[in-house]
């Protein structure tokens, strides 16, 4: 596992610096996205060694790549839109619904926050946890599972980021928020839209951001939308 330093020291000799100042430039600045901590660990976090080698001259572009079993790892601008929204700092507590590459850990982890990742394909979850313990990515914890459920024993979390689309926004990852909280997740089947979800002492603040396409939820998620379907009532 390596120290800040030698993380430091890869990070200098890495040779797509270029590429990750570019990117953020030119898709995540000029989107409109300002948090300085978001900008930072976007340039710091090598994405192309979270693709896979046959994608990997596409790392920085502006787009989503294939990171096998039917995952993709989100377009740059979109990971640093949903960080944004979640409003992650030092020392956040973070909750991670689906690890995919094990990128966007990587980032929320380079901001300082302790993250909590579940992945529910195993290979893909297994694989980003290797990545992650090679490149010192040491504030991240994952776990092979069903995310729908959250992870309860390490609430309550200061930020929620699902990257796995359910038909509805389920019920116990709003339990495991802090006051002040925010869940920011898409939402939908055909039609699908990003929502950040704030709690407050009283309820729920809710805002869609825009429109966008994820891989649907698996497992409890999608059972639950086939059952509702056939007049079943879903789970809770």
């Amino acid at each position: 596992m390596f120290g800040a330093a030698i993380l430091a020291a890869l990070w200098l000799a890495d040779p797509s610096q270029r590429e990750r100042g570019n990117m953020v430039a030119e898709q995540i600045v000029a989107r409109g996205i300002k948090d300085a901590g978001v900008l930072d660990a976007m340039k710091r976090v090598p994405r192309h060694l979270f693709v896979p080698e046959d994608v990997r001259a596409l790392a920085y572009a502006d787009r989503p790549l294939p990171i096998g079993y039917d995952q993709t790892i989100s377009q740059p601008a979109i990971v640093a839109t949903m960080t944004e929204l979640a409003n992650v700092r030092r020392g956040s507590r973070v909750l991670e619904v689906g690890t995919g590459s094990g990128y966007q850990a990587a980032v929320l982890a380079t901001m300082g926050a302790e993250v909590y990742s579940i992945e529910i394909v195993a290979p893909l979850g297994e694989q980003a946890a290797r990545l992650l313990a090679e490149l010192g990515y040491d504030k991240v914890k994952t776990r092979i599972g069903d995310g729908y459920r959250g992870w309860p024993e390490a609430a309550p979390f200061d930020a929620i980021l699902v990257t796995a689309a359910p038909p509805k926004v389920p019920a116990p990852l709003k339990r495991q928020l802090k006051v002040g909280g925010r869940l920011v997740i898409p939402v939908g089947t055909v039609d699908q839209e990003l929502r950040v979800l704030t709690r407050t002492r009283t309820g729920w603040d809710e805002r869609t951001v825009f429109p966008v396409r994820f891989v649907p939820m698996t497992g409890e998620a999608e059972r639950g939308s086939k059952r509702a379907g056939q007049g079943a009532a879903e789970p809770r």
